[in-house]
């Protein structure tokens, strides 16, 4: 008699961990590859339909996937230069902003040697320390920095190629993935992408429709209130909005410390208002009609990839994570082993009045709750 060969839940779980400490310490020792490569799919993506139009007005697709290139280049250039331009200007206003700072930081002492009883030397040495401690790490940031934008230099100059080549060898790149595949699956397999596609283009166009209406408000609002370079600050204010739940507060105090150190106290309230009246547009009505429709991803799970996005790749990481969660969530939906994890990611909520666990107490209170329900119902008749 054969002892049938079944292997103990605690060697799964242990085998599940494993896999998933390994999946994320991939990512992150690898993040200087696999972010580029994602953002390139993703560019890739959202330039493929210009590609196929231009391919079939009979132009070469070598030279359909240049001038796709182009355009977006130029496009990015644009918006690169209007912000520059807009900062260099701003570098004007930096001695009024250092006289103004430093005289809200005098009034900030006083009044916090005045409301709790400590000396206002103690609170200056506190705060000549912390300068003293940022001078001694200055040379550290320096070198960070350096580091940085030569990353990102690197990151530009190669992205146009890791687009260009994902463009090109798209059908050697599908027919692999068809390949590693038996011909059984090859419809849920061309499902799944044609769904992951649609996924990107549409959020990603509906993330463009509500920078540019969140930008065109901000910046009017600015303009009322009378803040300078407010065409600036509310192009960053969308640009930042684009980090979930976390960019938005760097985007309010922004334009709030400019009001503050250039105009008045009332001006940034007033500030803080607009932006607070805009996020409440942007989160009742433009968002769950243009964004949030296109991504079937519960709140509670968003706001936890956001924070292991920001943790793994940082700012780059808080932007990718919900749509890689999206896309997790319609490869799960399709493999059976994998849905339950699919329905977590999702904001489908179940009927409350539905039996969930089969449990003999819970059928009744679910039948009181029904019971109540109907009489209410019968009740409005």
């Amino acid at each position: 008699m054969q002892i049938p060969n079944v292997v103990p839940f605690y060697i799964k779980a242990s085998q599940v961990l494993i896999g998933v400490v390994a999946f994320f310490f991939i990512m992150y020792i690898g993040s200087g590859i696999i972010i580029p490569l994602i953002f390139a799919t993703i560019i890739a993506i959202l330039l493929n339909p210009l590609v196929n139009w231009l391919h079939k007005r009979k132009i070469h697709r070598v030279i359909a996937i240049v001038i796709s290139l182009l355009v977006a280049i130029i496009l990015l250039g644009g918006l690169v230069y209007f912000i520059v331009w807009q900062t260099s200007r701003f570098g004007e206003s930096l001695p009024q902003l250092k006289q103004k700072f430093n005289l809200l930081l005098a009034q900030s002492m006083t009044w916090g040697a005045d409301t709790l009883n400590i000396e206002e030397a103690r609170i200056s040495g506190w705060i000549d320390k912390l300068k003293s401690q940022s001078g001694e790490n200055s040379s550290q940031m320096v070198g960070q920095t350096l580091n940085t934008v030569g990353s990102l230099f690197m990151v530009v100059f190669i992205m146009p190629i890791y687009v260009f080549t994902i463009l090109y060898y798209k059908p050697l790149l599908l027919q692999g993935i068809a390949k590693m595949f038996k011909k059984e699956s090859h419809e849920m397999v061309a499902d799944v992408l044609g769904q992951t596609k649609g996924l990107i283009q549409s959020y990603l166009i509906g993330l463009l429709i509500e920078s540019a209406i969140v930008a065109t408000l901000n910046s009017v609002g600015l303009l009322i209130i009378g803040v300078k370079y407010a065409l600036l600050l509310g192009l960053l204010s969308a640009l930042l909005n684009l980090i979930p739940y976390i960019g938005i507060i760097i985007a309010t105090i922004l334009p709030v410390v400019m009001a503050l150190a250039l105009q008045s106290p009332v001006a940034a309230l007033w500030v803080f208002a607009l932006f607070m009246v805009v996020q409440f547009i942007d989160n009742q009505y433009i968002v769950p009609y243009i964004v949030a429709s296109k991504v079937k991803v519960n709140a509670l799970v968003s706001i936890i990839v956001v924070l292991v996005g920001g943790a793994l790749w940082g700012v780059a990481g808080m932007f990718l994570a919900i749509p890689l969660a999206a896309i997790a969530k319609v490869v799960f939906d399709r493999i059976p082993q994998l849905e339950p994890l699919g329905f977590l990611l999702g904001d489908d909520m179940p009927d409350e009045h539905k039996l969930i666990f089969n449990l003999p107490g819970q059928k009744k209170e679910v039948k009181k709750v029904a019971v109540k329900a109907a009489t209410k119902v019968a009740a409005k008749k």
